[in-house]
């Protein structure tokens, strides 16, 4: 009897364990089933939840994906929100690369003043993030430096309207290609597709001038091909002969589970708007057909002066208006001249730098500069809204005005660098203009103002997680500055005043007006003293010297400010480091938190940043981490290292801003009559001695 019960109860476990096996094997399957689902856009007014995009933006009227618009030197991502499975195993040892087909159809709108560019593509990567890619030709998915470098992973067709990259440059652009790991084509073909019936002739047509263009990518994973055929929307039907067919292995380029998306970038005096109308994608298996009745229509174009119909009518309305304009010029010419003569005297090397705007275009977008478009105050300037009168683009333009200006030429080659700076936490600077002693310096606007105006307003309560995403992203964007662009960038003024926060609450590092560069591996040669009090690395007092350690300690400052809710100095008579330090010292850090937070606050978190405000604004700079450093105790990679007792290292290193700002008073023959806080408090909170 005992043997029958064991038995029946060794069957109801081996029944349960089975069961528990197919439940395990049916999520697999489902799970694998939910992240190969297919989709399709026929318009994108419905997609916010479903894309990551980075500069793109969906237009609510049309309901078109706009990649770009005309301005120059940007970039625009639009991806599938989530991976696709791209190897499938087919046995124990080996793994082949998924079949997967795509379509969709864009329109290209180039500016009727000027030449287009630089085109679009359609791309499976490894991440959505593309930090360190330059526009232009490289099309916002790679640079100069890791251009077709294998641990890119990037499987790339573009749609191209500049003349070719590199070794596949042609004579005219309008060409489609395929890329691996960068912009140098496999495979390129003109912008063509063959007629139906004759199969061996190709017309030709120019992408630019087509009102929509359909394309169909198809890659078959087991005969590894992929198929590239194009037509103009207008196309009944979708051709039956490809444009470009090509035997490509896609092994050893494709990882595990990749994105799906766009990209799309403009150049230095190229610039087009870029549309995506529909799109549909799907693995192993055809994609949705597009229901073209159901697509946005495609964006107007402008109009072609060159065609016949308009050519006599502008002919007409030329002759007419320049009889109209003699006639005012010959009443008001004296007047104008004066007027506008005076608005700026340029030297013969400034129309040549790409980067530099009109006066007279910034004092019309700031209407003269008016008391109502300020929108802030700085120690060497202020700032003004504007918007650009032939792009409509609402800008932010900094007044400097200065003693004369030594060395200008210079200054606006670094300007030109800077310029060409793009990461989602920085604000992008767009341009400059000098005129006399007046510099302008042109960004974006952004429309929630600086974090010291969210942070201080007492009717606004920023949460513990809206400001450590923002101490995230202000150390993700000067990390971009130290180490991942091109050259070495040393902001030398982080503040929270130069900290712009845009509308979905995201970090902006802003106001490069004085921030030096010199190449990595080199030493900076800066030798002026520039800051704001509270902010300034003690070394910087003795030797004047910036480097990427003092930019750290403005740092370190900024996070016990953003969690304290308190200023580097109030009064003369609070220091913020020290008050930290103190509370530290006595194991009581978390009473400097905010009051504001009203306890609701992740402590680990919140101790966190603390102890690492203190690491970075210790005396000594060469103990101080790198921002790279920085950014991996943040998302809690490396653990913090211990902090031990700093209080007489600062009050003895000249770290306390009263004795480092006198300091800096006898170094800059200022007057020493400003011997305490509290005077000081009544000058400029910032100081600028000759801005080289």
């Amino acid at each position: 009897m005992a043997s029958s019960s064991l038995a029946a109860a060794e069957a109801s476990t081996l029944g349960f364990l089975l069961l528990l096996l197919l439940l395990f094997l049916s999520f697999l399957v489902a799970s694998k089933a939910q992240q190969d689902t297919p989709f399709l856009f026929e318009g994108f007014n419905n997609s916010e939840n479903y894309l990551n995009l980075e500069g793109a933006t969906v237009v609510k009227a049309s309901g078109s994906l706009k990649l770009t618009n005309r301005s120059y030197n940007i970039v625009g991502h639009a991806f599938y929100y989530k991976p696709f499975q791209m190897l499938n195993t087919t046995n124990t040892t080996k793994q082949k690369v998924s079949s997967f087909s795509t379509s969709f159809v864009f329109s290209i709108v180039p500016s009727a003043s000027g030449p287009g560019g630089f085109g679009l593509a359609f791309v499976i990567a490894p991440s959505t993030q593309f930090p360190w890619s330059s526009p232009g030709h490289l099309l916002g998915l790679v640079n100069s430096s890791n251009d077709g470098n294998p641990s890119n992973h990037l499987f790339i067709v573009e749609f191209d309207t500049v003349n070719g990259y590199g070794s596949q440059a042609d004579s005219k652009g309008n060409h489609i290609g395929v890329n691996i790991n960068g912009m140098n084509s496999n495979v390129n073909e003109p912008a063509a597709y063959f007629k139906e019936g004759t199969e061996a002739q190709k017309e030709e047509f120019i992408m630019e001038e087509s009102d929509a263009v359909q394309a169909w990518i198809d890659y078959d994973g087991d005969e590894k091909i992929v198929n590239v055929t194009i037509a103009p929307a207008s196309l009944p039907t979708k051709p039956s002969k490809a444009l470009i067919s090509r035997s490509i292995d896609l092994q050893e380029v494709l990882k595990d589970t990749m994105y799906v998306g766009f990209s799309a970038s403009t150049g230095e005096s190229k610039a087009s708007s870029h549309y995506i109308l529909g799109w549909s994608f799907s693995m192993n298996g055809p994609s949705a057909a597009l229901n073209r009745s159901k697509l946005p229509e495609p964006p107007p174009k402008e109009n072609d002066p060159s065609s016949t119909s308009f050519r006599w009518v502008n002919l007409a309305i030329g002759v007419l208006s320049a009889v109209i304009i003699i006639l005012l010029f010959s009443l008001c010419s004296a007047t104008l001249y004066r007027r506008y003569t005076n608005f700026e005297t340029l030297e013969d090397w400034e129309p040549d730098c790409p980067h530099r705007f009109r006066y007279r275009d910034l004092h019309i977008a700031t209407k003269g500069f008016r008391e109502s478009e300020l929108i802030g105050m700085g120690g060497c300037g202020a700032v003004y809204k504007g918007v650009l009168s032939s792009k409509g683009n609402e800008i932010a333009v900094k007044r400097i005005v200065r003693g004369p200006i030594q060395g200008m030429r210079e200054f606006a080659a670094e300007i030109e660098s800077l310029g060409r700076l793009r990461h989602k936490n920085l604000v992008n600077l767009q341009g400059w203009c000098k005129r006399k002693n007046d510099l302008l310096l042109v960004y974006d606007y952004i429309s929630n103002g600086s974090l010291d105006s969210l942070l201080f307003n007492p009717s606004i309560v920023l949460s513990w997680d809206q400001r450590f995403n923002i101490i995230k992203g202000i150390a993700n964007g000067i990390l971009y500055l130290h180490e991942d662009w091109e050259q070495v960038v040393i902001h030398r003024d982080i503040k929270t005043g130069n900290i712009l926060i845009d509308e979905d609450l995201n970090a902006r590092v802003g106001d490069f007006g004085l921030a030096r560069l010199y190449d990595h591996g080199e030493v900076s040669h800066t030798t002026n003293v520039v800051g704001t009090i509270g902010y300034i690395a003690p070394e910087l007092t003795r030797t004047g010297k910036a480097s990427t350690n003092s930019d750290v300690y403005s740092y370190g400052v900024l996070l016990l400010e953003v969690v304290s809710g308190r200023r580097p100095v109030e009064s003369g008579q609070f220091f913020l480091l020290d008050w930290v330090v103190e509370n530290h010292s006595l194991g009581q850090i978390l009473e400097v938190v905010d009051p504001k937070l009203n306890s609701m606050y992740d402590e680990e978190e919140v101790e966190l940043v603390l102890k690492l405000g203190l690491l970075c604004a210790q005396h000594r700079a060469d103990l101080r981490p790198t921002m790279r450093q920085v950014t991996r105790y943040l998302n809690f990679d490396d653990p913090i290292p211990a902090i031990g007792d700093w209080r007489g290292q600062i009050n003895s290193g000249s770290s306390r801003v009263s004795s480092g700002f006198l300091e800096i008073v006898s170094a800059g023959n200022m007057s020493t009559s400003y011997t305490n806080l509290s005077s000081i408090n009544s000058m400029s909170s910032r100081f600028i001695e000759d801005g080289r």
